[in-house]
C-alpha cells in the first residue's frame, strides 16, 4: 500500500529572534524573562490579529506562519513598532530587541508542526536582519510590491547556511525613515544619486511649472476671445483614470460586522445578512466610497480600534453595530463613528418586530447618508426605497444560502441552491434569490462538480434573466447575469451586463472583478489590469480571485514574472481553487521553470482532479482559439492529464 503523502501548502514564515540574549539572561535573568514574557504576549495578540499561527517558540525565538504574505509582512512592522514600548524606559543594554526575517514558500505540515527549506530560509533571513529590524527574500519583496507603506532596501544576494542555491534579500523599512542608511554603501551611493537627482528634477519641474501657467493662461484668454462652448473642448484622461472615482472628494466609509448578542451562534447568518446589506445598499451611492463586505468582514470576531480600521482600510468613517433577535422581536444598535479622532457622529437603538426588518434597514442606511451630508440622485432615493423582497421568511432562507455559498465546497453550493429555492418557493417575486441560484448553478459546472454542463447552464441563464426582469433595479441581478453569459462564452452579453452593474452601484467591487475577469478571458490585458486595480481599491483585504484576474492581465501582457506573483499570492488566500494554479503552471513553463510546472501539475491533481484539461477546453479560460491551444500545449508539458 502507498503512504499517504505528507500535506503541503504555500505559506507566508515569520521567524524572530532576540539579538544578544545569552548576554542579556547572563547580565540579569529574571528581568529578561519578565521582558520577554511582555513581549511574547504582544506578538501573539499581533498575529492573531493578522491571522497568522503561532507554530513553534523556543527561548528567545518564535516561528509563525500567514496564509497571506502581505499580512505577514504588516505583521511584522507592527509587531516592531509595538515591541518598542515594550523597551520603553530601559537603557541600550537592557532592551530586548528582536530581528525578523520572512520567506513565501511551499512548507510541509505534520500535525501543527512545519517542514520545509522555507523555515530554514526564514530564520537564516532574520539572522541578517539589524536589532529591530526587518528582512524579506525576493518572493517576499514580489508578492508585496506596493501594497503597504514600506520601502525594500537590497541587501544583496547571500549564501545561507545548509541552503543550496544564494538568496536575495532585502530590509524592510517603514516608509517616512531614512532607508538610506543602509549598510550597504553602493545602495547608499544610489540613493544619494537619486536625492541629488530629485533636488535637480524638482528645480526644473519648478521652472516648467510657471512656463505651463502662462501658456494655459493663454490658451484660456485666446478661449474666452473665441467664446468657444465648453461643450466642445474635448477633455480626456488616461487609461488609468478612466472609470475610477476620485475618492479624495467623496466621504469613504467602512461597515463592520454586525456582532451576533441573540446568544445562538446559529444566528450569526442573520446579524452577518443586516451588516452585508447595509454595505449593499451604501454602495449604490455614487457620492460615496465604500469598502467591499470581504474587507469589512475581515475584521469579524477580533477587538480592533475604529481609528485602526480607518488607517488598514483607508477610510474616514466607520459604522458599527449588534444584532439581538428574540422570537419575533429584533433590536439593533448602530455606532457611526469619524475614525480620524473617534468622535462619535451618530449612534441610535432600534426595537422592532421582525417584521419590520426592511424599514429599519431603510433608516439605518438614510440615517449614514444624512450624517455624511451625502446628496442622493432621484435614481438612488427611488432605488434605494426598494427591497428585492418584504417576506421575511423567504429573506432569512436567502441569508442562510448566502451563508454556504460563500464556502464554495460541492456540499456547500448545494445547500446554498436548496435555501434559494426555499426563498424562492416562500416569494416568488424575489429576484435576488433567483440570481443567487443562478450563479451557485454556474459555479457548480465552473468547478467541475456537475456533469449537465448545456442542461444546467439553460436552467442559469433563464434563472438570471428572472432575476433582472424581477429586480432590474439591484446590482446583484445584472451581475449574475453577467457571469452565466461569460460561463456561456458569450462576452458581449456578459460585458453589457456586468457594466449595468457598476452602473447601478459605482462602489461594487465585485462587478469590477468580473468586468476584469471578461476582459482577460478576450485578451484585453491593459483594460483588466485598471478595472482589477479599482476593485482592489474597493475591497483591500480581497479574496483569491482578485489577485488571480491581476495575474490573468499580467499574464496576457507577457509580465510573466508579475504573474507568477499573483497567482502564488491567489493561492496563498485559498490554496483549493484550481484557475489559479493551472495558469501558475503555464506561467512557469513560459518562464521555463518546468520543475516548478510539474510540481505544481501535481498539487492540481491533488486539489482538484476534476480540473483536466478537457475540462478546461470546455470551461474556456480564454476566448481566443490560438491562446487557448497555446494555455493546453503549457499544461501537457508539465503533465496535467488529458
Amino acid at each position: 500500500m502507498s503512504e499517504t503523502p505528507t500535506p503541503r501548502k504555500l505559506a507566508a514564515i515569520l521567524h524572530a529572534d532576540v539579538a544578544g540574549y545569552s548576554r542579556l539572561m547572563g547580565a540579569d535573568e529574571e528581568a529578561t524573562v519578565k521582558l520577554l514574557t511582555r513581549c511574547r504576549q504582544v506578538m501573539d495578540s499581533c498575529i492573531t490579529a493578522h491571522a497568522g499561527r503561532v507554530v513553534d517558540t523556543a527561548g528567545d525565538s518564535l516561528l509563525a506562519e500567514f496564509p497571506s504574505v502581505v499580512d505577514a509582512t504588516k505583521c511584522a512592522v507592527e509587531m516592531q513598532r509595538q515591541l518598542k514600548s515594550c523597551n520603553s524606559g530601559l537603557t541600550a543594554d537592557r532592551r530586548l530587541e528582536f530581528r525578523m526575517g520572512i520567506e513565501l514558500a511551499d512548507v510541509l505540515y505534520q500535525g501543527e508542526e512545519l517542514y520545509g527549506d522555507g523555515v530554514n530560509v526564514a530564520a537564516r533571513i532574520q539572522s541578517l536582519a539589524e536589532p529591530g529590524g526587518i528582512c524579506v527574500s525576493e518572493a517576499v519583496r514580489r508578492a508585496v510590491s506596493n501594497r503597504l507603506p514600506v520601502t525594500f532596501v537590497p541587501m544583496g544576494t547571500h549564501k545561507v547556511k545548509n541552503i543550496s542555491e544564494p538568496v536575495k534579500i532585502y530590509r524592510v523599512v517603514t516608509n517616512g525613515s531614512a532607508a538610506d542608511k543602509s549598510a550597504d554603501p553602493a545602495v547608499k551611493r544610489k540613493t544619494n544619486f537619486a536625492i541629488v537627482g530629485l533636488i535637480a528634477a524638482i528645480a526644473l519641474a519648478v521652472v516648467l511649472a510657471g512656463l505651463l501657467a502662462v501658456w494655459v493662461r493663454s490658451q484660456q484668454n485666446a478661449l474666452e476671445a473665441n467664446k468657444v462652448p465648453e461643450e466642445h473642448v474635448v477633455k480626456t484622461s488616461s487609461p488609468a483614470q478612466q472609470g475610477t472615482t476620485t475618492a479624495a472628494d467623496k466621504p469613504s466609509i467602512a461597515v463592520l460586522p454586525f456582532v451576533n448578542m441573540s446568544g445562538d451562534k446559529e444566528q450569526e447568518y442573520f446579524s452577518d445578512g443586516i451588516s452585508a446589506d447595509i454595505i449593499i445598499d451604501l454602495s449604490r451611492v455614487s457620492n460615496l466610497q465604500v469598502i467591499a463586505r470581504n474587507s469589512s468582514f475581515y475584521y469579524k470576531d477580533r477587538s480592533v480600534k475604529t481609528e485602526d480600521v480607518g488607517r488598514e482600510l483607508g477610510v474616514h468613517y466607520v459604522l458599527t453595530g449588534s444584532v439581538r433577535r428574540s422570537g419575533d422581536r429584533v433590536r439593533i444598535t448602530t455606532e457611526l463613528v469619524d475614525s480620524k479622532n473617534a468622535r462619535q457622529l451618530w449612534a441610535d437603538k432600534y426595537d422592532r418586530k421582525l417584521e419590520d426588518i426592511f424599514t429599519l434597514q431603510d433608516e439605518i442606511t438614510g440615517k449614514i447618508v444624512a450624517a455624511l451630508l451625502v446628496q442622493l440622485s432621484a435614481r438612488e432615493k427611488k432605488d434605494l426605497a426598494l427591497r428585492s423582497t418584504r417576506n421575511v421568511a423567504a429573506y432569512q432562507a436567502f441569508l442562510k444560502g448566502q451563508r454556504f455559498d460563500r464556502e464554495g465546497t460541492r456540499n456547500e453550493l448545494e445547500f446554498a441552491q436548496n435555501n434559494y429555492r426555499e426563498a424562492i418557493t416562500l416569494d416568488p417575486h424575489f429576484g435576488r434569490a433567483y440570481g443567487a441560484l443562478a450563479v451557485t448553478i454556474t459555479r457548480a459546472i465552473v468547478w467541475g462538480f456537475s456533469g449537465r454542463e448545456s442542461e444546467q447552464l439553460d436552467q442559469a441563464l433563464e434563472l438570471a434573466k428572472q432575476a433582472v426582469s424581477l429586480n432590474e433595479n439591484l446590482p446583484q441581478t445584472h451581475w449574475a447575469l453577467g457571469y452565466v453569459y461569460l460561463q456561456r462564452h458569450e462576452p458581449e452579453l456578459a460585458l453589457a451586463a456586468t457594466q449595468r452593474s457598476i452602473e447601478l452601484a459605482p462602489n461594487y467591487a465585485d462587478g469590477y472583478g468580473l468586468l476584469a475577469l471578461i476582459n482577460n478571458r478576450l485578451g484585453r490585458g491593459e483594460e483588466a489590469l485598471r478595472l482589477i486595480n479599482r476593485g482592489m481599491a474597493l475591497n483591500p483585504r480581497y479574496t483569491w480571485d482578485y489577485p488571480y484576474n491581476l495575474g490573468r492581465a499580467y499574464y496576457n501582457l507577457s509580465d510573466y514574472d508579475k504573474a507568477a506573483v499573483a497567482f502564488l499570492d491567489a493561492l496563498a488566500r485559498n490554496q483549493y481553487t484550481g484557475f489559479p494554479r493551472a495558469h501558475l503552471i503555464s506561467t512557469y513553463v513560459r518562464l521555463d521553470r518546468i520543475e516548478d510546472a510539474r510540481w505544481e501539475a501535481v498539487q492540481l491533481q491533488a486539489n482538484n482532479p476534476d480540473i483536466t484539461q478537457s475540462h478546461l477546453r470546455k470551461q474556456a479560460p480564454f476566448f481566443n482559439a490560438q491562446a487557448l491551444e497555446q494555455f493546453l500545449a503549457d499544461l501537457q508539458k508539465a503533465g496535467v492529464p488529458l
